[in-house]
């Protein structure tokens, strides 16, 4: 089972401020928002690529190994990171790897071992990584374009302009990288997914920290992620969309903002409505931006998100955990576990409300979606997995 430290460690990033020598929004660009992002632009690459050709497992723990290797290593100022890296980039790796080994021994699955492969050998992974470099740039550039005109007058602005163009310039390794660079609709969907970088969490309650809906997303991703590493075996398929279902699930909240669970609670049929509402926007928004070969796997991963269903027959149909656990644990059934990932959502989200009381920041809604979430968790197992030890970790203020 995921151990407090390593939730605490993946909560951290939310107050490491980006570009934080420079002119930024108010709202400013945190590591937790960045790493998000980027894994958004990682999916979008492989597609291009083929995921044929690209590992989808090895991608996604590829990018959590990075992400973890930079939450170990905190703010560092990029060039000097570089620099660090090319001179002592195998010793800084293994103090990494040494910082992380006693917060992760309770994963399950040989996420660890993998992770230090990562690290170690260079030919590990070795097109996810072109891959993960490139998000990674893109991510950055992203949030470039937006400093750039606020820091005009900054001391070295162009140097930096230049080093993040040529720094995306070198990824292109890859066939995925030119099909995205040619396709604008590609950018545009990226782009869409960056204003969740904006929208904040819990919108009516005042707290500490602020977090931000791109995080969550990636917050819920990571813990899908390990908490079906808990389950006997699960299918390669099962947890690469757990992954990407957990990560993809909050996207209509790109077009319609975050709607809280009260107001879609108190009229009967409202939340169905809300639901087709958020639908109609993305077929008529975001669909039209991806090829259509990609559509149904959107649509498996944000329609009835928070429903454990499989692929039978060619059809969706919805199922349980328990269910998938006993009959549909196969890649051919294409199940996803919204169960769990719903658990995962109300997880992060006990979490950002402890974390703000503890700093002594309380207020009604926070007091009560607090105490309700983790009520509702004591004693519940889902899909055999005991979800109350990690709402456990947070039960008292």
């Amino acid at each position: 089972m995921i151990k407090k430290s390593l939730i605490n460690l993946i909560y951290e990033t939310a107050s490491i401020q980006r570009w934080n020598d420079h002119i930024r929004p108010y709202v400013g660009f945190t590591e937790l928002d960045k790493q998000a992002h980027k894994m958004f632009y990682a999916y979008v690459l492989a597609r291009c690529e083929g995921t044929d050709h690209v590992d989808m497992q090895k991608l996604i723990e590829g990018g959590l190994s990075e992400f973890f290797h930079r939450s170990i290593l905190t703010d560092i100022k990029p060039p000097i990171y570089h620099k660090l890296m090319a001179e002592k980039g195998s010793q800084i790796d293994e103090w990494v790897i040494e910082q992380l080994m006693p917060k992760m021994n309770g994963i399950c699955g040989g996420f660890f071992d993998r992770l230090c492969r990562y690290l170690r050998e260079p030919e590990y992974a070795a097109l996810e990584k072109k891959i993960l470099k490139a998000a990674h740039y893109y991510a950055s550039s992203w949030e470039f374009k937006i400093i750039y005109p606020m820091n005009i007058q900054t001391y070295g602005i162009e140097q930096v302009k230049a080093g993040v163009q040529h720094d995306l310039k070198m990824c292109d390794t890859f066939d995925g990288f030119t099909r995205f660079e040619r396709d604008a609709f590609l950018q545009d969907f990226c782009n869409l997914i960056g204003k969740l970088r904006y929208q904040l969490r819990w919108a009516k309650a005042v707290r500490l920290p602020q977090t931000f809906v791109m995080g969550h997303m990636l917050v819920v991703a990571i813990l899908s992620y390990f908490m079906t590493l808990e389950l006997d075996k699960p299918c390669k398929t099962r947890l690469v969309n757990n992954f990407f279902a957990g990560l993809f699930h909050d996207v209509p909240e790109a077009l319609t903002r975050d709607i809280v669970s009260p107001i879609k609670k108190s009229v009967e049929g409202l939340d169905a409505i809300l639901s087709e509402i958020e639908h109609e926007q993305m077929r008529s928004v975001v669909y039209p931006m991806l090829p259509d070969e990609w559509h149904n796997e959107i649509e498996y991963f944000t329609t009835n998100e928070f429903a454990s269903k499989i692929m039978l027959g060619g059809k969706v149909r919805i199922s349980s955990s328990d269910e998938i656990n006993e009959k549909y644990n196969d890649d051919k059934y294409n199940p996803i576990d919204g169960q769990i990932i719903r658990g995962c959502d109300h997880l992060s989200a006990l979490i950002e409300a402890f974390m703000s009381l503890s700093y002594g920041v309380r207020s009604e809604q926070m007091v009560g979606g607090y105490s309700e979430l983790r009520d509702s968790y004591k004693s519940k197992i889902i899909g055999g997995i005991d979800f109350s030890i990690p709402f456990g970790y947070y039960d008292a203020v």
